[in-house]
């Protein structure tokens, strides 16, 4: 099969919607800190990229994991998203963003904690599904 013909990413995290709304992010916080005056290039800029680099690199990274760890690094990228919510304000005080490009950052990063959150969500509920079946399975495995 070649790979016109295959729908699916050979890297699965490629296909979530949050993975793809990760990368964009990235690009809009690069696109908007590449305008930072160099005073705030080395720090506030380097960190604020890191930080939303650090969305999309814990959600790829968990996708290999088993269902549990995929929860931890969703996690993870949560935090990477609350700190992105420090840094946009920190980039407001600094008048290094205007009000619009606050507004916009913060209205992507609530999006993705909704979206971090459902599927943690799914994710738990299948875990816990497979828990019980596991648990009712026992009593025939000791027979």
């Amino acid at each position: 099969m070649n790979e016109q013909e295959n729908n699916v990413s050979f890297f699965r995290f490629e296909d979530l919607r949050i993975y793809a709304k990760a990368l964009d992010y990235i690009n809009w916080v690069h696109s908007v800190t590449s305008k930072f005056s160099e005073n705030y290039k080395n720090s506030v800029a380097h960190h604020f990229e890191r930080s939303a680099q650090g969305i999309a690199l814990n959600i790829a990274e968990g996708s290999a994991r088993n269902k549990a760890q995929f929860v931890y690094y969703l996690k993870m990228a949560k935090s990477s998203v609350r700190e992105c919510v420090v840094y946009t304000e920190i980039a407001s005080r600094l008048s290094a963003i205007d009000e619009d490009e606050k507004e916009y950052s913060r209205n992507q990063l609530m999006e993705l904690t909704k979206m971090i959150g459902s599927l943690v969500a799914s994710l738990q509920r299948t875990v816990s599904a497979s828990q019980e079946e596991m648990e009712e399975d026992m009593p025939n495995m000791m027979i």
